[in-house]
């Protein structure tokens, strides 16, 4: 009796075991059939993406994250958040697609193999996407932001940079083959077999697909600003690791231009511009108008104008940290060490933004950053008061001059229609170009044609102001082989092989007839990698300038703070020019007993650097500040001060209300009035909690 009792409990258990297998089997085959199972199935493969994707990023970014486990469980937490977004939002339009099409077009030959490239395309983006993330954090240290939403609009020269700097033989065929083994094991396990057999009742293909559609509603509706968001996150990477590839894209698309009066902290318009007027007066600069919202200052010098030739060359990334004089032991700026004991050197120079063309703007038009892209990129920007304008009246020849096509950026735009002449690739040279890259010719090709121009406009009896634009220190990060004894493709190789072309170009200006009356400014367009453990790190924007003139300038060794919107007034003063300025920067030889201050930006956070602390307007009118020390440029947040704050204000908040209102024109006296944005009566701030520095010391917020 017991065998046999034992014996049919053996056969129930066996029996029972294909029941349990063959209805999960069913379950399996009745998901599979369903024409909406593809978005599980494409959702969870894009999860498994954008989270490996944070993983390496995360080991990437290791010595600058906080691994604090709350902060990074908060960063993961952030991250999936973010990610389950971006998939909601991304199988909205499968969801829509698969639940319109009828059933007789669904089962169709020609359709399903359609459906099949369309998902493979799918499955090989998403993977791509990956790909892309890794190597564009690794140059910016960033998700997705402007510089790629900038970037797509000039598909030749990234592609050409892609092609030139990663190893695509090996990326692309292996992202091809992670999409050829996903597809494989979904066609190996019988999903895909099912699904294009399947049929799908209409109500229940809609049922499906009413979950993607009515999430991303809720998601659309309900306001979640992604930086007021992930700001709970006080390290700028965990704050960047939180976010998601294709999400960050999108807002940064969406963001390309930001409106001050909306977004960052206001006073009373008029009392901004008396705040700024006290800030721009000098002791050879006077106002010409009464008018509290009149800028324009009478700028006098009692001695004898000079009209030398001057020959602006900014040079592509070259941080201070990479020359000697500032410490670096590598010895790959030898010839800018030395000139910097040859020049009016100054030590305590800093960029106003991470992009050339923010060192464009600043360098030409003296404007502090105003909130989104470069007025270089934006409409309006023509006939503006800028150094181009100043010195064509005086009846120099005014040109541009760019190793690759100036048409990136809208360079060629911009500068033509401010009273510059375009020297660029495509333009007719003299000599032929001996090696380029996908950015353009080499930097000693570019200075070959600097030195026809200036001797063409020397042969015409015109003094000349040459604005020059390198990019030999850019990825790729080539030059021509054998100029010096230094490896292809390595950053600081191209530092080195710059600062060669830089010395070559003077020495063979330095037999031209032209070179005892010419003054050459070197300066830097940014720094390279301006990323840090803050959103603006005061040490990533410390580029050097030089004010070269043997003949004509003493070297002298200036440590005052200054920026990049000042070298145009301090240019001026040294060729002692009288001229009414709507220059916002101030001659810092001139103004040397005066604090110096600094203006540094990314796209969305402007900063106001003094002699020892940043303080930092935010989108949301979010308010930061933080003390640094100004040899190791180290920060420590801190309480800000009231009068900084307002300074701050006073500069953005003007700065972008006359750009708007087109009075930083060739117009000397703008009318009077309020703008149609007026600010109002107070100064508006969110209280604390609302911006980008979220759990730091700020501006009291709700």
């Amino acid at each position: 009796m017991v065998p046999q009792s034992s014996s049919t409990g053996e056969r129930e258990r066996t029996d029972s075991s294909p029941d349990t297998t063959s209805a999960t089997a069913g379950r399996w085959r009745r998901f599979a059939a369903h024409r909406l199972s593809v978005l599980p199935i494409f959702g969870g493969t894009l999860l498994l993406v954008f989270t490996f994707t944070r993983v390496l990023l995360l080991m990437q970014a290791r010595s600058q994250i906080d691994w604090n486990p709350g902060a990074l469980l908060l960063t993961f937490l952030l991250g999936l958040l973010y990610d389950l977004i971006t998939i909601t939002f991304l199988c909205v339009p499968p969801a829509l697609y698969l639940a319109l099409v009828p059933e007789r077009l669904f089962h169709r030959r020609w359709h399903q193999w359609f459906l099949a490239g369309v998902g493979f395309l799918l499955l090989w983006a998403a993977f791509f996407n990956g790909a892309a993330e890794w190597f564009f954090w690794e140059e910016f240290s960033s998700r997705f932001n402007f510089i790629a939403v900038d970037y797509l609009v000039y598909t030749n020269e990234v592609v050409g940079n892609v092609v030139e700097s990663y190893p695509l033989v090996v990326i692309l065929p292996g992202i091809t083959l992670a999409g050829v083994l996903l597809a494989w094991s979904l066609v190996r396990i019988g999903w895909y077999g099912s699904w294009k057999s399947g049929s799908t009742p209409a109500t229940s293909r809609w049922r499906w697909a009413a979950i993607p559609l009515v999430l991303s509603a809720i998601t659309f509706a309900v306001p979640c600003g992604y930086r007021d968001t992930v700001s709970v996150l006080h390290n700028r990477y965990n704050r960047e690791l939180a976010g998601n590839g294709p999400y960050c894209f999108v807002v940064a698309f969406q963001a390309n231009s930001l409106d001050y009066n909306h977004f960052y902290p206001t006073m009373p318009k008029k009392e901004a511009f008396a705040r700024l007027r006290t800030k721009l007066e000098g002791p050879n600069a006077t106002f010409v108008s009464n008018d509290v919202l009149d800028i324009t200052r009478h700028v006098h010098h009692d001695a004898e104008e000079h009209h030398w030739n001057v020959i602006e060359i900014t040079v592509e990334s070259l941080s201070a940290r990479y020359l000697g004089v500032f410490g670096n032991r590598r010895n790959i700026t030898p010839n800018l060490d030395k000139l910097a004991e040859k020049s009016i050197f100054f030590t305590h120079h800093m960029a106003s933004g991470t992009r050339t063309v923010r060192g464009m703007e600043a360098l030409t038009l003296s404007l502090p950053p105003t909130p989104g892209r470069s007025i270089v990129k934006r409409p309006g920007n023509a006939n503006m008061f800028s150094t181009g304008r100043l010195f064509r009246q005086r009846g120099y020849d005014v040109r541009f001059l760019y190793g690759g096509y100036g048409y990136f950026d809208n360079m060629n735009a911009f500068f033509s229609s401010n009273g510059f002449e375009i020297t660029d690739l495509a333009s007719s040279h003299k000599q032929p170009v001996r090696f380029a890259n996908i950015w353009g010719a080499c930097d000693q090709d570019l200075f070959s044609w600097v030195i026809d121009a200036a001797d063409e406009a020397w042969e015409e009896g015109k003094p000349f102001y040459h604005f020059v634009m390198t990019t030999s220190n850019h990825r790729p990060y080539t030059f021509p082989e054998g100029v010096i004894d230094a490896p292809q493709k390595h950053r600081a190789s191209a530092v080195q092989y710059t600062d060669f072309a830089i010395a070559e170009l003077l020495e063979n200006a330095s037999r031209k007839p032209w070179f005892p009356h010419t003054v050459f400014v070197i300066v830097a367009d940014h720094c390279a990698s301006s990323a840090g453990r803050n959103e603006l790190n005061v040490g990533k924007y410390h580029i050097p300038l030089f004010i070269y003139a043997p003949a004509l300038l003493p070297p002298r060794r200036v440590d005052a703070l200054c920026g990049q919107i000042d070298v145009a007034p301090t240019l001026l003063g040294l060729l002692n020019w009288t001229y009414d300025s709507r220059f916002y920067g101030h001659d810092v030889l001139a103004n040397i007993d005066r604090p110096g201050r600094a203006f540094i930006s990314n796209y969305h956070d402007l900063g106001y650097l003094t002699a020892n602390t940043l303080t930092i307007l935010e989108p949301n009118r979010g308010v930061a500040a933080f003390s640094y020390d100004s040899r190791t440029y180290a920060m420590t947040e801190t309480e800000e001060s009231e009068s900084l704050l307002q300074d701050a204000i006073a500069y953005y908040q003007t700065a972008y209300d006359l750009f708007q209102r087109h009075l930083n024109n060739g117009r000397t006296t703008p009318p009077a009035g309020n703008s149609p944005n007026e600010a109002s009566p107070t100064c508006s701030r969110f209280p604390a909690g609302s911006g980008g520095y979220a759990g730091r010391v700020r501006a009291k917020l709700p």
